[in-house]
């Protein structure tokens, strides 16, 4: 089997190379009563495929043989099991009614010369992930969801701390010690408030105001005054620099290109869950990309399948049917030998094959195609790889609501709520190190895409009968952030003992914070809740009228009577204090990139080294694994051309809901090794090449809009917050060029580790571009495949060649008297 093989491979990436052969099995355990036949009916027809599968209901044996090792792994109490989930749903339809619980596992059968040490080693550092897994050399015990914590009924307790009398150092403990993420300045402005209040904190406000507060949420360094070291630039940089400062990139920079190009086309660009933009006189199309680097660092599946349910949640967080999915993944070399892994990290083959499993398994069960994407590979990346995912969704025009009123109900759609995901919007916005796994568990969501494909459904519905009034996803921070945002300004009145969960005993802070998946809110009028209900129950989609909104400006959260949260939405939604960065360009003669001393190479071995190379060769073995055409929109597919082989620009997809010819073009750029040498001239060239992607396929340049996900390091450290105002200014220059508006965008920071050893590793700077342009006429989507033989190839415009960043200068050099920078961008060529 293909799993097989694929374990076999990294174990022997690994260094086991005794081992001969492994083998994998599903584990089921079934509790309640059952007959024989039932068991029977539940292993032969629920859990097996009999045309290549068998089942076992007894007698489980280990067979005691020299050189052949069993070894079993199940999840974590309160770790989410969709799987098992549905299973237990399906026996529900069988008719089997003695069932109480299931949970799932896996059994691996290891053939070879191996010590007990390195079957220990084996299962912890390939078989299991000991965040959210638990494994046994022998028969593992599963962990069942009502006896999570020992604890079977609900937890009330509040913890409070008081706050107005901390010290400074007592506040950045607390800081600290419960992983909010914030400085000083953002811990005294939460000491004065309390200290006005006259009252302690309670542990939920505490968690919220740094949820809401995170970088992740209310992006901080974006919106910093950064002042820039003039000691340390060149003429040129301080002629790009004058007053030594930027104050908001966003503001300068970002949203500026948008608002100076001003185009009408442009229906809604950082204001929502996506941008959006003109598709004809019905319909508007959306985008937006997001990044989940963090948690796919640490449990590789679920945080790359929670990144793409994620951001398809964005997108229906703007009233849009979901019709198209991107995946852009950077990884450490899979080649990487065992002992260069830094300790407490995973070894880039096996985050490589949890990401991709991950993509897949979300996109393809949603019946959404996967259309577009690239995978990039440097050894900064090993121990924090980036993991981009992208959504494109269409609406009718007018049809997303957006303003609340006092008295509508707040209403949650989808998930139960569990542990998974607390404290990921503050986890996200953390430096990792060798111990992060060890407390980041609780970070780590897990996915179930079918109950999202069925909340998705009765939303397209609830939109067009008029069923809402505004609506957002519950992502990062839970319901902290989505009930929050969306009662910024009304207040609202919110009772915790309505939601339904996993398993009881999690505290009121747990319930509000929990990330749990498939959750969507909507404010809903009194007059159509009962509407909204019979469509839920139609449909299997579970409703929870979790309060309402008050008008009044305060947040209040209780757990039935018992006050929880009592916060002024004015002190919460004003922001943290505004940041104070420095930036500084590093130092001179600090060779980023080393390139080999040049010796000319045979050309014809110079050609096959460079299409060899990882940055040039075929992905096919990965992007063949997505469903590109589900839903039977996809017009140009990732590899297309006559016998389907030839890989493309850009995808094109004509939603299903659309007449005439037009259609969406969707295309994307990143090139980190640029980004090392040169920023602006790294950002410039991914919007080059991703708009060119685009127009390549047919889409009109003057309807191209751009999305932009910045990952970066440690943004307190001056060569970081050089390297983004770079990227940021040359946005907007070549933006402005293109006359392609920036609608939406994201950024991740502290993509760095710390080794046990005290070395920073950060990841090169990385901007990922992605575009979307309207292509005016399917009939002319030319694809890149060459169509007649015989026919003339041109090179149009006169680019300016030069090495930077090139895969030829890191095999073999920079050639005599050629230039080492990156080809500049040029406003005209030609």
């Amino acid at each position: 089997m293909p799993k097989n093989e694929e374990l076999l491979k990294q174990a022997h990436v690994l260094g086991f190379k005794t081992v001969k052969e492994i083998s994998t099995e599903n584990l089921y355990f079934v509790r309640g009563n059952l007959s024989n036949e039932e068991k029977k009916t539940l292993a032969d027809f629920l859990f097996c495929d009999e045309l290549y599968e068998y089942s076992q209901t007894e007698d489980f044996m280990i067979e005691e043989k020299s050189n052949l090792f069993h070894i079993e792994t199940a999840l974590k109490p309160g770790v989410t099991d969709s799987s098992s989930r549905e299973a237990l749903r399906a026996v529900k339809e069988l008719g089997i009614h003695g069932v109480e619980e299931i949970t799932s596992g896996k059994a691996y059968e290891i053939r070879g010369e191996l010590t007990e040490a390195e079957i220990e080693k084996i299962a912890k550092s390939l078989l299991c992930n000991d965040v959210i897994e638990q494994y046994k050399i022998g028969f593992v015990e599963p962990a069942w969801a009502n006896e999570h914590d020992g604890k079977n009924g609900p937890n009330t307790s509040v913890e409070t701390i008081d706050i107005a009398s901390m010290s400074d150092e007592e506040l950045l403990a607390l800081s600290n010690e419960r992983r909010a993420a914030l400085d000083i300045h953002e811990m005294r402005a939460i000491r004065e408030y309390y200290k006005e209040e006259k009252r302690p904190c309670t542990d939920a406000e505490f968690e919220m105001i740094a949820q809401t507060w995170s970088e992740h949420c209310v992006h901080k360094t974006f919106k910093a005054k950064i002042d820039i070291d003039g000691a340390s630039l060149n003429d040129e940089q301080k002629k790009a620099y004058p007053d030594l400062c930027v104050n908001s990139i966003i503001k300068t920079y970002i949203k500026k290109a948008t608002d100076d190009i001003n185009a009408p086309w442009v229906l809604s660009s950082f204001v929502d869950n996506a941008g959006i933009i003109e598709f004809d006189d019905k319909y508007e199309v959306s985008f937006k990309a997001e990044t989940h680097n963090h948690p796919s660092a640490i449990e590789p599946f679920g945080g790359a399948n929670t990144g793409v349910g994620g951001v398809i949640r964005d997108v229906m967080g703007v009233s849009a049917r979901p019709f198209a999915v991107t995946d852009v993944l950077c990884f450490g070399h899979p080649d990487t030998p065992a002992e260069n892994v830094p300790k407490g990290t995973l070894h880039p083959k096996r985050i490589i094959s949890g990401v991709i499993e991950g993509v897949k398994d979300y996109g393809n069960k949603m019946g959404i195609p996967t259309v577009n994407g690239s995978v990039h590979y440097h050894e900064a990346y090993a121990s924090n790889p980036l993991v981009y995912c992208g959504c494109a969704g269409i609406a009718p025009r007018g049809k997303h609501r957006t303003k609340p009123s006092a008295g509508d109900h707040i209403v949650s759609l989808g998930g139960k709520t569990g542990r998974d995901g607390l404290r990921g919007a503050t986890f996200s916005s953390m430096v990792m190190d060798a111990s992060t796994g060890d407390f980041a568990g609780s970070s780590v969501q897990i996915g179930e895409p079918i109950i999202q494909k069925k909340v998705a459904e009765v939303l397209i519905d609830a939109r067009d009968q008029g069923l809402y009034s505004a609506i957002t996803d519950c992502g990062a921070g839970g319901y902290s952030s989505a009930v929050g945002e969306m009662a910024s300004t009304l207040g609202c009145d919110v009772d915790l003992a309505r939601i339904p969960v996993k398993y009881q005993g999690l505290a009121p802070w747990e319930l509000w914070l929990s990330e749990a998946q498939e959750r969507m809110v909507i404010a809903v009028p009194h007059d159509k809740l009962e509407t909204l209900q019979k469509l839920c129950d139609a449909n299997d989609v579970e409703l929870t009228d979790l309060g309402r909104f008050t008008g009044d400006a305060v947040l209040k959260v209780r757990f039935s009577e018992k006050e929880i949260i009592n916060l002024s939405c004015g002190f919460l939604h004003s922001g943290p204090p505004q940041r104070k960065l420095k930036a500084a360009p590093p130092k001179e003669g600090r060779a980023l990139i080393k390139y080999p001393e040049y010796k000319e190479p045979d050309l014809n071995e110079a050609l096959k080294a460079v299409v060899n190379h990882h940055a040039v060769n075929s992905k096919e073995d990965i992007v063949r694994l997505y469903d590109h055409e589900v839903q039977g929109g996809t017009i140009l597919r990732p590899y297309d051309g006559p016998e389907g082989n030839v890989p493309q620009d850009a995808a094109v997809i004509k939603p299903m809901e659309t007449e005439g010819k037009k259609a969406v073009a969707i295309s994307n750029a990143l090139n980190p090794r640029q980004g090392l040498l040169d920023p602006y001239a790294a950002a410039a060239s991914a919007i080059d090449e991703a708009v060119r992607n685009a127009v390549a396929a047919g889409a009109d340049p003057e309807k191209t809009a751009i999305l932009d996900n910045f990952c970066l390091g440690d943004p307190n450290r001056p060569e970081t917050m050089w390297a983004l105002i770079e990227m940021a200014r040359s946005c907007y220059d070549t933006a402005l060029v293109f006359k392609t508006p920036f609608i939406s965008g994201k950024d991740s920071f502290n993509n760095e580790y710390l080794t046990s050893e005290g070395e920073r590793v950060s990841i090169p700077p990385s901007l990922l571009i992605s575009a979307m342009g309207i292509v005016p006429d399917i009939g002319k989507v030319p694809g890149s495949d060459l169509k007649k033989e015989g026919s003339s190839i041109y090179l149009v415009g006169k680019p300016q060649f030069s090495f930077g960043g090139s895969v030829f200068a890191e095999l073999f050099g920079i050639p005599q008297g050629e230039s080492g920078a990156v080809p500049p961008f040029k406003k005209r060529s030609g």
